[in-house]
This record gives C-alpha cells, structure tokens and sequence, in this order.
C-alpha cells in the first residue's frame, strides 16, 4: 500500500470519527442558530378574520423586531439590571477565587486537597437546585439564619425586597462559580516555575509581595479568561432569577434580558420577537467579550509575545 492510499484511508476514518460531533454541531447548535436568525426577520399577519389554516401567515419584517426590542423600556431596564448585576458578580467572584488559589499554593497551606473540594463542590451542585436551596434559605418562614437571629433576640434583613434582591441573586453566582474559577487559577499557579518563586525570596520579597508581583502576573492570561467567561454567563443570567420569582414579587417576568425573551416565546407565543431578542442579547456578549479582550490583550499576553 502506498503513502499516498494510506493518507487517503486515513482521511475516510478521521472523517468517519468526527461525524458525529459534526452532525451533533449542525442540528443543535447550527441550524437553530440560523433558524432563530431568519424568524428574527419574520412577522405574522392576520388573513381576513384569522380563522382556519390560511388565517395567518409570515411576511418579511426587516428589521422592525429589533427596533421594537430596542424601543422597550422592559428590555432595557432587564439590560441595565444585568449590567449592575454583572458589575457586582464579576469582582466578588474573581476576587474570591485569586484570594483562594493563592492561598492554596501558599508554603503554609495546610490539607489543600480538603480545601480544594470544599470550595469546587458548590460549582458541581446543578443552579437549578442550587437556586431553590438558597430562596428557602432565603424566605424568613424557613431560613435557619433568620431563625437563629431571632432566638438571639436580634433580626435579619429580607434579602427577597426590591432594594435587596439583586445581592441576593449575586450571591447564588458567586457561590456557585467561585469553586471552578479557583481551580482554574490554582491550575495556572502550579504550572509557574518554581525559579521564579526562589528568586523573589532571594530578592527579600515577603510570601504577599511574591504573590502580587510575581504569581498574579504570571497567571494573568488565565485570570482574563475566566473574567470573560464570567461575563458572557452573567449576560445569560436565567435561572437563578426565574426560579427564585416564585417567593417574591420583586422579580418581574422581564428581569434579565433571557427572562424576557422566554416570556415573549413561551407566554406570549411570540417567536418573532423573542428571536430578535436572542440575537441581541447574542451580539452584546460578543461585542462585550471580544472589546474586554481587545482592551486587556497588550497587557494579558504581553509574556507571551516576547
């Protein structure tokens, strides 16, 4: 058999081992993605008195979904809510997450390997359960921390108000995406040369001064790609504020932008702007992601570039 036969032979097999994650690409994630796009463009029209199969029927819409998405003061209140939402979640979280990594890769860290469980296990609780767990928690009825707080004599401030709630739908994020964050980090942080630490404590450079002037820039890169993934899941924020509605009347049905567009398809029965809708919300988290990475590439991958 010839080279050239066995490079064809093996082009059929690698063909042949990729066509399932191809077909599995083109029919989940393709194809709705071009689906959505094209209603985005679609709109319905009412024939005569709308009755029977020819009552209503699609016409070309251009682009009044997205002017009338735009246009709605609900669309871009859920926006700016994400917004301030995100301006709370991202920091806390990455900053809880450094904290921890470097204090697991610190020469007095002690039963690491408890510690490294400890904090990745909220991540592997599914949001879903993780939302209900913390709204009961939450609910002064049953919370345990209000109970306490009140055999002490004291009280405890319902986190489900208006002025309230948004901290409290932080803090199921934080809670839940601190622990894979970490690891990441932490991953970063063990893969550093250990040159580099005894080189800074030849220096005279204090546990704190290594870790700010020597591990925290080397493991910059990592530490941008876990803040854009924080960031396109805090644009995409769903279940944690539509699971926690239930208990409070301080959620509306448009409180992110997903939780608008879910109502418009599924209440309304409105897909056509609902499709407008995704696309938007999809484009922001590429505009978003790829400006943060643009604005911090010089700084981030500096290292990498000499």
């Amino acid at each position: 058999m010839t080279s050239s036969s066995l490079r064809r032979r093996t082009d059929r097999f690698g063909y042949l081992f990729i066509a399932p994650a191809a077909f599995c690409f083109l029919a989940f994630l393709a194809i709705p993605i071009g689906y959505a796009l094209f209603v985005s463009f679609r709109r319905e029209r009412v024939v005569g008195l709308g009755l029977g199969e020819g009552g209503r029927e699609q016409i070309w819409a251009g682009l009044r979904n997205y002017t009338q998405v735009l246009a709605d003061p609900e669309f871009l209140g859920s926006a700016l809510r994400v917004l301030v939402y995100g301006l709370v979640l991202v920091p806390v979280m990455l900053g809880l997450a450094l904290l921890f990594a470097l204090l697991l890769d610190s020469r007095r860290a002690r039963m690491q390997r408890a510690a490294r469980i400890l904090i990745f296990l909220p991540y592997a609780v599914p949001s879903v359960i993780s939302s209900l767990l913390w709204g009961f928690l939450y609910l002064p009825g049953t919370s345990p921390f209000h109970f306490v707080a009140g055999a002490l004599g004291g009280s405890l401030p319902d986190v489900l108000t208006p002025h309230l709630v948004l901290l409290a739908i932080a803090n199921i994020g934080i809670w839940g995406g601190t622990g894979f964050n970490m690891v990441v980090l932490y991953t970063s942080l063990r893969s550093v040369p250990g040159e580099l630490y005894e080189a800074a404590m030849l220096d005279g450079c204090s546990e704190l001064q290594t870790a700010l002037r020597v591990k925290v820039p080397m493991i910059l890169p990592s530490l941008i790609m876990t803040c854009v993934f924080s960031i396109i899941a805090t644009l995409q924020v769903f279940a944690e504020p539509m699971l926690l509605r239930p208990l409070t009347n301080s959620i509306s049905t448009t409180w992110s932008p997903l939780m608008r567009i879910y109502r418009d398809a599924f209440t309304e029965n409105d897909i056509y702007s609902a499709s407008a809708g995704s696309v938007l919300v999809a484009l922001a988290t590429f505009v978003i992601s790829f400006g943060f990475l643009r604005l911090v590439r010089g700084q981030a991958f500096a290292q990498e570039a000499r």
